[in-house]
């Protein structure tokens, strides 16, 4: 895997807390998604943001990969929040698509997932930023003019 110019093992979002990496395949997008997963402490969350199509989901199966889940890692649509148990850690997949308000969201619980024993994976979280968290890792993902390639830009909140 090709790495960006400011990624580091130890410190994957860089001097600057940003890093971004073209992904010519979804294996790229998984490999890249599993490193930042293997560096992240327990508790993070990953705010995944584009457009329909554009590799969220395949962003979150990288994430389960580093946690050691072998289940299927499929888009959470229509479940809403899919959890996964990896190994040691778990594995939050949560869907904000389908979602209009803070009463959605407190009915299904979404404090525990912004606070989460493992790891949390939100798609569409531009929807609502307004719920992250400070340490939140926003991944925007943007489909570029070759078919399966992608432009990934990672921020971490401070």
């Amino acid at each position: 895997m090709k790495r960006p110019a400011s990624a580091d093992p130890e410190r994957p979002f860089g001097v600057a807390n940003t890093s971004s990496f073209i992904s010519r395949s979804p294996a790229e997008t998984r490999t890249f998604a599993c490193t930042l997963a293997r560096s992240a402490p327990d508790g993070t969350v990953f705010a995944l943001c584009g457009d329909l199509g554009s590799g969220k989901t395949c962003f979150a199966q990288g994430l389960a990969l580093a946690l050691g889940i072998d289940q299927p890692v499929t888009s959470p649509t229509f479940a809403l929040i899919r959890e996964y148990r990896g190994t040691p850690r778990r594995f939050a997949h949560i869907d904000l698509y389908r979602l209009d308000s803070a009463s959605d969201l407190d009915a299904l619980g979404i404090d525990d997932y912004l606070e989460p024993d493992g790891l949390a994976a939100f798609e569409w979280a531009d929807r609502m930023p307004a719920i992250f968290p400070d340490g939140t890792v926003w991944v925007r993902i943007e489909s570029l003019d070759r078919a399966e390639e992608r432009r990934i830009a990672v921020k971490k909140t401070v």
